[in-house]
């Protein structure tokens, strides 16, 4: 059960904070003419080629004006979603909206993003401006020299994932957050409008689906930094690592953290995704296994590129390739790569 504030779970100081932000922007802000004309400007962005976005912009006008009085007259209702499946690496269900609906998802991006980027911590990284794998693959490396004081003594690391996360996103739990911060109940009536349209969880592929899912883990990031203390703790998506030297309080803290998952956000640890071990034996997370000193790129990530190499041998798919690997001790990988291009080419 969750109490009268989602945020009380994080003690009165701390749910006072919070509590304090919230949203100035008017739903008719997000409505308005103006941004759905800036929401399809961003939204069309590498997708004009698109069958569904070539027939929308035939009477884009037309179209836009038509949906914007559906938004203010409030009969606008979310429609259903076209599924598919992608391999990046595992097989995920993709679902994808409508292009009207997905502008509706720009348009409410661009007023909540900058509101609620403010709220979240340093050390989440998926799904922000000038965040990422990168960054916070860099933050672990960083966090895990300070740890172990220049790797002169023992740095323990507590892995953590979340069992079939987007799948198990609780619609009531968070739309009681996005209340919390949001005073215009017209504005979080679309918002549940949205959440409401898929039947369990939040879709793969929905813009909005991802700055919710950041809402949503901002209360367990947040009790991690005032209730846990915890110092050195990144996360991202449903991917999050705890660094000490202490291993007895990394062992102590595993059940609270599954507890306060479970009570609080209807979330479960992946039994066969949690580990303790020092960065010495290496650490797998992003991608990449960091060791001491150096890291490595993890076997399925080096498949999953030369499968794309291979299917796609462009001078692009290359360079960001060789990006990756700049990240890490991979001169063999690069060279091995370098040469199946060039055959390939």
């Amino acid at each position: 059960m969750i109490g009268n504030s989602v945020m009380d779970t994080l003690g009165g100081g701390i749910s006072r904070n919070i509590r304090r932000k919230q949203l100035s922007h008017k739903y008719e802000e997000i409505i308005s003419l103006e941004n759905l004309c800036l929401a399809w400007r961003e939204f069309i962005v590498g997708k004009k080629a698109k069958t569904d976005v070539q027939m929308f912009s035939r009477r884009l006008m037309d179209n836009i004006v038509s949906l914007h009085e559906e938004l203010a007259n409030q009969t606008y209702r979310h429609g259903g979603y076209v599924s598919f499946y992608v391999n990046d690496p595992k097989r995920r269900h993709i679902h994808k909206a409508s292009v009207r609906d997905r502008l509706v998802h720009h348009a409410i991006y661009r007023i909540l993003y900058p509101f609620f980027e403010r709220t979240f911590i340093n050390d989440s990284y998926s799904c922000r401006l000038d965040k990422g794998t990168h960054k916070a693959i860099n933050r672990f490396r960083t966090a895990a020299s300070k740890v172990s004081k220049n790797y002169t003594t023992n740095c323990w690391v507590l892995k953590c994932d979340i069992k079939k996360f987007f799948a198990s996103i609780d619609h009531k739990i968070l739309l009681k957050i996005l209340d919390e911060y949001i005073p215009d109940k017209n504005m979080v009536g679309l918002l549940k409008n949205i959440i409401d349209s898929f039947s369990t969880g939040l879709p793969l592929g929905n813009l909005t689906s991802q700055l919710f899912a950041n809402v949503y883990m901002n209360v367990f990031d947040q009790w991690t930094k005032h209730s846990l203390k915890a110092k050195f703790y990144i996360r991202y998506a449903d991917d999050f690592v705890f660094l000490s030297r202490d291993k007895l309080w990394l062992e102590k803290i595993c059940p609270q953290i599954q507890k306060f998952l479970s009570e609080q956000l209807k979330l479960t640890l992946h039994p066969n995704k949690v580990f303790l071990k020092t960065i010495a034996s290496g650490v797998d997370f992003l991608g990449w296994v960091s060791f001491s000193r150096h890291r490595v790129l993890r076997r399925m990530t080096k498949k999953r590129m030369f499968a794309r190499i291979k299917e796609n041998p462009t001078t692009e798919t290359a360079q960001s390739n060789l990006g990756l690997l700049s990240h890490g001790n991979t001169e063999n990988v690069r060279q091995e790569l370098l040469w199946q291009y060039w055959l390939l080419k």
